[in-house]
């Protein structure tokens, strides 16, 4: 083979697989979080009951409507780009599933929910968290009347009231924990909490069944244990990144200015076609390193960033930036060979 001939193929070679950098790049893994542990939301309870044979019928119903792999994946309840948009997202009935069709079996309405025995007033909320990140919490109570029968709809929580509002607040021992206030009410109600990255568009749910006073229909609602919680880590789709009650500590102090309590609410077209083949090449490796993520564990003093915790929103611009780059270098190249050969037909 000629040398231009070589060169060409090269060229061409480089150029068909910028498009595919470009997309291993963009197709970051998504990682899921957590979910609440005090009050246990529906998918940990059912998950501690046991994924492949739940002792409540319950959770036995949800395992005949959804599968057993919503249970392993029982922190996975997510919508990668909410953006705040949770009621434009979710449709009513669909709440406890964030509408993931995996997750159904958390929206049937029953009234024998195993449930958590509540009372008004100050109440401190326990979310366990498996991969930390900075966000916002808001916690809601259902209305009074709440019929547990009926399909959950947004018009049944008391949106205007949260009974717990916590920025960036404090991790430890595997859970985020913060504090509220849960007004008088009686008998059977649901907790709806939501969990908004404020480092991304990325936001959590899960679904809370209490009761006020008396015993619950189907019974207590107990959380997992970290010892099940690792037995069943490997049937998980999600990744966890090792954090859990190991963790003595998971995140730094509140970002300054938040309130972590209860409240209220480039390219080259020169002739030499190496220069340029390497100056895509570098641009691709220089790009700027993520930012790092205060709320993920740092071993040893060691600073981790957020794409070691499921990324952030600048992860996947990086990883375009430089599969861009590369695939710009790669374009000149093939152009300065495509000149020459042009130009020695001539």
């Amino acid at each position: 083979m000629s040398a231009r001939r070589r060169t060409t193929a090269a060229a061409l070679a480089l150029t068909g697989a910028a498009p595919l950098a470009l997309t291993a790049l963009c197709a970051s893994p998504a990682s899921a979080h957590g979910s609440m542990g005090d009050p246990v939301s529906r998918v940990a309870q059912c998950y501690a009951e046991g994924p492949e044979n739940p002792k409540s019928a319950a959770c036995r119903a949800a395992v005949a409507a959804g599968g057993t792999q919503a249970l392993y994946d029982w922190n996975g309840i997510r919508i990668g780009d909410a953006n705040g948009r949770h009621q434009q997202l979710i449709p009513d009935g669909k709440l406890c599933s964030a509408d993931n069709e995996e997750f159904k079996g958390l929206d049937l309405p029953r009234a024998d929910w195993p449930a958590t025995g509540v009372r008004g007033g100050a109440y401190t909320f326990k979310y366990r968290v498996t991969a930390p990140h900075k966000g916002t919490f808001k916690v809601y109570l259902t209305k009074p009347g709440y019929d547990a029968a009926k399909p959950l709809a947004w018009a049944d929580l008391d949106l205007e009231h949260p009974v717990a509002t916590a920025t960036d607040p404090v991790a430890s021992g595997g859970f985020y924990t913060f504090s509220g206030t849960l007004p008088q009410r009686s008998g059977r109600h649901l907790l709806y909490a939501v969990w908004q990255r404020s480092d991304s568009p990325e936001a959590f749910y899960s679904c809370s069944d209490v009761t006020f006073g008396g015993a619950a229909a189907g019974g207590s609602a107990e959380a997992p244990s970290q010892e099940q919680i690792d037995a069943g880590a490997d049937k998980s789709t999600i990744e966890h990144h090792g954090h859990g009650d190991d963790d003595a500590t998971t995140t730094t102090d509140p970002t300054p200015g938040h309130d972590s309590g209860a409240g209220a609410d480039g390219s080259g077209t020169g002739e030499d076609s190496g220069a340029a083949g390497a100056a895509g090449a570098e641009a691709a490796t220089a790009a700027p390193a993520a930012p790092a993520d205060a709320n993920a564990p740092a071993p040893a003093g060691a600073p981790r960033s957020l794409a070691e915790t499921g990324g952030d929103s600048s992860t996947t611009y990086l990883a375009i930036g430089g599969a861009g780059a590369l695939a710009l270098g790669a374009a000149a190249l093939f152009a300065s060979v495509r000149r020459r050969a042009v130009g020695g037909r001539r």
